[in-house]
């Protein structure tokens, strides 16, 4: 594993990393913040998923979400979206390819030797965070913006017991229903939509819910909302009775200035879970 970059930030460490991915068969790049608490020992780890066309990077810089941690003593990655560089797929569109992983593990070609990024992220990267940092794996939880919200909430309703609270930003909650969503997994998985199923938060809402806490953000002028469908998820929360925050906040977009001003109630939201016996 290569050290791409570490810069002391609120008494902790933000690390920039690379490493060779045999899930994906390229190189890998993630940050991670670890707080000061961690020269002492494991801390609870947040998973931070990002959303289309993005990289580790711009929630790393954009979201504010060390300052919290660090006040929490917790740690937070950052994943890329995608597997990327020479030989990798791609696509002239911004909402498929390089960029746009959408956190499946492709079957269909040209996609499936290296988008491999449900493993990734679910198996590869927290082997390879516990063998390297002082990270606490029993003590997990996961947040995304968008696509990365989409991310976060299948992942913590696949994986029962791995995730103590899932929270998301703008998360994209029904792409069975709608185009951002349909595109990629019928690019990725194929045409047979019983494959989807289990990619689609609305849908595994009320087939398995989730065992722990969830709070969703979605702003009421975001452009996408359409393609978000957040009143997919909301009837689902209902029908299954599941404990859940989900909110609407009036007058905000899809960015991250809108992400950050949400960011500290998220990592509280979170540490409150991370640290309950």
């Amino acid at each position: 594993m290569e050290t791409v970059s570490e810069n002391k930030a609120f008494g902790g460490q933000q690390g920039v990393y690379r490493h060779k991915s045999a899930v994906t068969n390229c190189d890998m790049t993630f940050g991670l913040f670890l707080p000061e608490e961690a020269q002492d020992g494991p801390v609870p780890v947040l998973w931070y998923l990002s959303g289309l066309t993005c990289n580790h990077e711009n929630a790393m810089t954009k979201a504010g979400a060390q300052s919290w941690c660090a006040e929490q003593g917790i740690a937070i990655v950052f994943p890329d979206t995608s597997p990327r560089g020479e030989g990798v797929a791609d696509d002239a569109a911004y909402d498929l390819g390089q960029g746009a992983g959408f956190y499946v593990n492709a079957t269909q070609a040209p996609w499936a030797p290296h988008f491999q990024m449900w493993d990734y992220v679910a198996e590869e990267l927290p082997a390879l965070l516990g063998e390297n940092f002082a990270i606490d794996l029993n003590r997990q939880a996961i947040t995304g913006h968008s696509m990365g919200g989409h991310g976060a909430l299948t992942l913590a309703m696949n994986l029962p017991g791995r995730f103590r609270s899932v929270s998301a930003f703008a998360p994209i909650c029904n792409p069975t229903g709608a185009d951002w969503g349909r595109k990629q997994l019928s690019a990725y998985l194929g045409d047979d939509e019983t494959n989807w199923a289990k990619h689609d938060a609305s849908l595994l809402m009320r087939e398995k819910g989730f065992d722990g806490p969830i709070l969703v953000d979605t702003g009421t002028t975001d452009q996408f909302i359409d393609l978000l469908r957040p009143e997919a998820l909301a009837a689902a929360v209902a029908e299954k009775r599941q404990e859940a925050i989900l909110r609407l906040q009036p007058g905000y977009d899809h960015s991250y200035f809108f992400v950050s001003s949400f960011m500290e109630d998220h990592v509280t939201f979170h540490a409150e879970a991370l640290y309950r016996d």
